[in-house]
């Protein structure tokens, strides 16, 4: 049996393949009422395909409890080595793991005509692994997580620099689409016609291929550095959800606004009366966070503990979304109902937030805005330049 752990663009025609080869598939999505642990009991073959390290992390961690030993656990999200080393780290020695992110977009997950980057043993999951494309065997756990940072290393910002090529052609009224033309017969003519029309239809979102600069741009990295920048810049206009050729539409563009809202689609959404955070420079302005689920349930009634644990979460996403870490955090504030269960606050809280703590602020309040509801917090967090 197979588990597979989330859904989104890619992950939904990847567990339909699995199902049209004739394997037995259990998909497992946020909001569902399963628990990551139920959802894996019994499995054989757990498959990871979500958003950011952050999300890997926090679903594997709700999924140990159901890992059998002898499973093996494909993470197949783009997370980088770094972070498949650390699940490495948290899995049970008696369950085994490779990573194998891949190349291409919704389309070629639907045809299954991606390219499959493994790394580590793959000699237990290398069929079901053909059922997703061609599967590159690249060395020992890591590599493809490695391989597919560095393929995205030169895509991504061979797509910035186009952008900003059709940004200087309009400025000195050259055709667009003669521009575009001239630079098909180029080695980037493939990347210039994807950005001759930006895409309505999101294939890879600017949002994740800002992540994974974020992941990918070492110290030195100066083309990959500036592109991520840019990227970051328009995933702080809005774009994020948008395809990557986007872009192209952002460079060189209107005029933008100071204070730009940022409402993820990872977290549960707000009544329509408030954004998750502001994007102001270099700031990120977070509203207070409370424990609710995709539904407005409150999680965890009556556990201070519980609470915490989710509002931190989801904290841990909006960061993840913005390119920060808890490190990154200036000033907490946390209204909590009850100081008796303030020790119960902080240990939660001292698992996410390690070293100096930043500037802080915990008051008493009556009550919050929903009867069940015992703490809020909300962040000033100081962004990577």
């Amino acid at each position: 049996m197979i588990t597979f752990l989330g859904q989104g663009r890619m992950g939904v025609p990847m567990a339909r393949r699995l199902t049209q080869a004739g394997h037995k598939v259990t998909t497992w999505r946020r909001g569902s009422g399963v628990t990551a642990a139920e959802a894996v009991d019994g499995a054989e073959l757990v498959i990871t395909m979500l958003s950011d390290p952050a999300a890997v992390r926090e679903v594997l961690t709700a999924a140990l409890p159901g890992l059998r030993p002898g499973a093996t656990v494909v993470e197949m999200s783009t997370i980088g080595p770094e972070a498949v080393r650390e699940l490495r780290a948290l899995l049970p020695a008696e369950v085994g793991l490779v990573d194998a992110p891949v190349l291409g977009s919704v389309g070629p997950a639907a045809d299954g005509t991606l390219t499959v980057l493994a790394g580590g043993d793959v000699s237990g999951c290398r069929e079901v692994l053909s059922v997703f494309g061609s599967v590159r065997e690249l060395g020992p756990l890591g590599a493809g997580a490695a391989m597919k940072i560095a393929v995205m290393s030169a895509i991504v910002p061979a797509q910035v620099l186009l952008a900003e090529t059709f940004a200087y052609g309009e400025a000195h009224g050259v055709d667009r689409g003669a521009l575009a033309d001239v630079l098909s017969g180029t080695p980037l003519g493939t990347l210039a016609e994807r950005l001759r029309v930006p895409s309505a239809e999101t294939r890879y979102s600017l949002g994740h291929a800002t992540k994974d600069l974020e992941l990918g741009s070492w110290e030195g990295a100066s083309m990959a550095g500036a592109a991520r920048a840019r990227l970051q810049e328009a995933r702080a206009a809005g774009l994020g959800e948008r395809d990557l050729t986007a872009i192209a539409e952002h460079v060189g563009g209107g005029t933008t606004h100071r204070a730009v809202p940022l409402n993820l689609s990872t977290i549960p959404a707000t009544n329509g009366r408030y954004s998750h955070a502001v994007r102001v420079g270099d700031m990120l302005y977070v509203s207070g966070q409370a424990a609710f689920d995709e539904q407005g349930n409150i999680v965890g009634e009556g556990s201070m503990a519980a609470q915490s644990e989710h509002i931190f979460q989801v904290i841990s996403r909006i960061l993840a979304d913005q390119g920060a870490t808890f490190e990154d955090i200036a000033f907490i504030r946390t209204y909590v109902t009850d100081m008796d269960q303030l020790l119960d606050y902080g240990r939660v809280r001292a698992k996410y937030i390690t070293g100096t703590p930043p500037a802080s602020t915990t008051v008493e309040v009556s009550r919050l805005f929903r009867p069940g509801l015992l703490l809020e917090v909300d962040l000033i967090v100081a962004l990577p330049g």
